[in-house]
């Protein structure tokens, strides 16, 4: 189609492209549903790319949304972390309505530990864009799962995968984060382990999908992903103890 723009960045979804105000992207049996969960967050006022259907050449189609990437900007400060938590914690709440069909099919990775909420599953600083809008995009790994099992994701990508970082200023960022979410007591005592846990089954996934040929993680855990996920994962085993304190602090 004239006009396409290849949009680079993702590692799991294949030939993204712009035309013109919409991204076209393939079209899965999960879509449809990942489409209605969507519309349902977006319906309950939190701000999600706007679904706009499928294209002729059977592709889905949503709004293209201005920005830069999360990940390609400077170190967030504690307000603008508290600004992610606080929009992590209006997807939560509003997806707690959302009621799935029966027949829904979703495309998660990862098993989660429990299926009572529909997740994003990926809210992380490669899919935040950041701009005169702050907007969670690539929403095709949504499936069921839990609050703590996506915040622990959501947390630690954003605060915790910086392995240089001295941990007491992590912990300042993560508690910041956190706090913009408005986690309870008992979420935050949770949510340390619960960090640890979901960083070592993305490695798992990358680890045994090297082994066994599964893409794209195969891939990615030879460009890196995989290094990267278990520094990350070793990092917030060891300093469990000042993550704990300090969101209890």
């Amino acid at each position: 189609m004239d006009g396409e723009q290849l949009l680079e960045g993702g590692n799991v979804a294949a030939a993204v492209v712009r035309i013109g105000d919409t991204v076209r992207k393939p079209w899965t049996e999960s879509t449809p549903h990942v489409f209605e969960l969507m519309t349902a967050v977006r319906k309950a006022g939190v701000d999600v790319p706007a679904v706009l259907g499928r294209d002729e050449q059977g592709r889905q189609i949503t709004e293209f949304i201005p920005g830069r990437l999360a990940l390609e900007s400077p170190p967030l400060t504690h307000a603008e972390l508290r600004r992610v938590g606080a929009i992590v914690r209006a997807i939560h709440d509003a997806s707690e309505t959302f009621v799935p069909s029966p027949e829904a099919k979703w495309a998660g990775a990862i098993p989660s530990p429990g299926n009572n909420l529909v997740c994003h599953n990926d809210l992380a600083p490669w899919n935040l864009l950041i701009g005169d809008r702050w907007v969670f995009i690539d929403w095709d790994a949504a499936a069921p799962s839990t609050r703590l099992w996506d915040l622990a994701y959501a947390a630690q990508a954003f605060t915790l995968s910086d392995t240089t970082l001295a941990p007491e200023r992590a912990a300042g960022n993560l508690v910041a984060f956190v706090d913009g979410y408005g986690a309870e007591r008992g979420l935050r005592e949770q949510l340390p382990e619960a960090m640890h846990q979901r960083a070592a089954a993305m490695h798992h996934l990358l680890e045994s999908s090297h082994a066994t040929g599964r893409e794209p993680w195969g891939s990615m855990y030879v460009q890196g992903h995989g290094e990267h996920w278990r520094a990350a994962t070793d990092y917030v085993h060891v300093h469990q103890k000042i993550w704990t304190a300090a969101l209890l602090g």
